[in-house]
């Protein structure tokens, strides 16, 4: 082993030829050999850590473009989304008006429809009373037809007895019989004229029906149309907000039924809509497809409410992540302990923001945390804020999500400005990063 090492310092004395360092105190003076190989390690060892140096600066240089990069991305998704809702809540008015403007035109076409249908009865009543008045008709006439071949039979009778008092007889029977001719051909062609315009406002009522019902069906095929449209939009925007909620461990259904619980009002527009009608309501008809879309809307309202409750915020922009959550080498004591927070790094004052709408219970200084602001949100979380330069809330304030509640600061047990964000569930520290990288495809 030391042939070989001095084998090697022989090859390395023509670069790096032996030196020694002095080392100098008040009594003696003493000095150390550095030979060839010892400063090929040194100088090796230099090197390395210069490039390990280089290295994790351009992987933190990167980690830093790519972090304003996602907040940007997660503000235009934001717009996107908030535009979405805004303009599908209009569409929903607008097919919601339609809807019911056709309901209202139907309901006019349907008592135009009773009514002609009424008069067309009235008409086929008449008919009969008329084919009724015309068979007694022809039965008189009839009669009157064998009246008169007797009254001519006996006119021959008496023309060969008795020719002028009998003739005279038979002529004012004759005049009779002829005057309840013209009555029955009079009422004949009258009942014949009322027949033929009842039979033409028949048609027309006919035609009248059909073309309502081709406008029905119209109106219908239009409604179909729209209320695919809205179901499909409501889908797309409740899932998202569904995958979110599951990816950071909550119940949705659980979520729902503690906002519906505590939020008794309803919004006018999305009340169901109720139109009398008899008999039972076919699944697919408009008011049952309506009032579905006004019950999957009124969800994405209580979502709404509920991710306004939930921190999934982020509490500043523009900082970059320094100490993740979880079990960590302490920068002031060194030994391991739990970090129970996440923590962003940034000048002093950077806007701080609370993450979700909730109720402010502490405000003030407290030992390692430095300064420090508490809020109390639902569904059991609540959020710290702690190394602060300046607080902007006070105990017992009601504040929403985004309102500026302090500045970044280095108060209480710190190694620099930054922002020591902790959210705790039941009084239990978790993982921030895990609501916060679950709304990235929502907000």
């Amino acid at each position: 082993m030391g042939a070989w090492i001095d084998t090697l310092n022989a090859a390395l004395e023509r670069y790096l030829p032996e030196r020694r360092l002095f080392l100098r105190s008040e009594t003696s003076t003493r000095f150390v050999r550095l030979k060839p190989a010892a400063q090929a390690v040194i100088l090796t060892g230099t090197v390395g850590y210069m490039a390990w140096s280089l290295v994790a600066t351009s992987i933190l240089f990167f980690e830093i473009l790519g972090s304003n990069d996602l907040r940007e991305n997660t503000r235009r998704e934001q717009t996107y989304f908030e535009t979405r809702l805004n303009d599908m809540a209009a569409q929903r008015d607008r097919a919601l008006a339609e809807a019911q403007q056709s309901h209202a035109r139907f309901g006019e076409a349907m008592d135009r429809v009773a009514h002609m249908q009424a008069t067309l009865m009235e008409g086929e009543q008449r008919n009969a009373e008329l084919a009724r008045g015309i068979d007694a008709l022809q039965a008189t006439l009839s009669g009157a037809l064998d009246e008169r071949d007797d009254a001519l039979s006996r006119l021959a009778e008496l023309e060969a007895l008795d020719a002028n008092t009998q003739l005279a007889e038979a002529n004012e029977d004759l005049g009779e019989v002829q005057e309840t001719l013209d009555f029955v051909l009079t009422a004949l062609d009258r009942t014949a004229a009322e027949r033929e315009m009842s039979r033409t406002v028949a048609e027309g009522a006919t035609r009248e029906a059909e073309h309502l019902a081709l406008e029905y069906r119209l109106i219908q095929d239009r409604n179909t149309r729209i209320f695919t449209q809205l179901e499909d939009a409501v889908e797309a925007s409740i899932q998202p907000i569904e995958r979110m909620f599951n990816a950071a461990g909550l119940s949705s259904e659980t979520l729902l039924r503690q906002v519906r619980a505590g939020y008794q009002s309803q919004s006018a527009s999305l009340q169901p809509i109720s139109i009398s009608t008899s008999g039972t309501l076919d699944p697919a008809s408009d008011e049952v497809r309506a009032n579905s879309v006004l019950a999957a809307l009124e969800e994405i309202d209580m979502y709404r409410i509920a991710l306004a409750r939930t921190p999934f915020a982020l509490p500043v922009t523009g900082a970059r992540l320094t100490s993740p959550f979880g079990r960590r080498t302490d920068p002031i004591t060194g030994g391991r302990r739990l970090h129970a927070g996440q923590d962003w790094g940034g000048a002093r004052g950077t806007p701080i923001h609370a993450t979700a709408d909730g109720v402010v219970t502490f405000a003030g200084r407290q030992s390692g945390y430095g300064n420090m602001v508490t809020i109390r949100h639902d569904f059991g979380f609540e959020t710290r804020y702690a190394h602060m330069s300046s607080i902007a809330v006070s105990e017992g304030q009601r504040v929403s999500r985004g309102d500026r509640i302090g500045g970044m600061g280095s108060t209480g047990r710190s190694t620099g400005t930054h922002l020591h964000y902790e959210i705790r569930v039941g009084g239990d520290p978790i993982n921030p990063m895990t609501y916060i990288r679950a709304a990235q495809n929502v907000f």
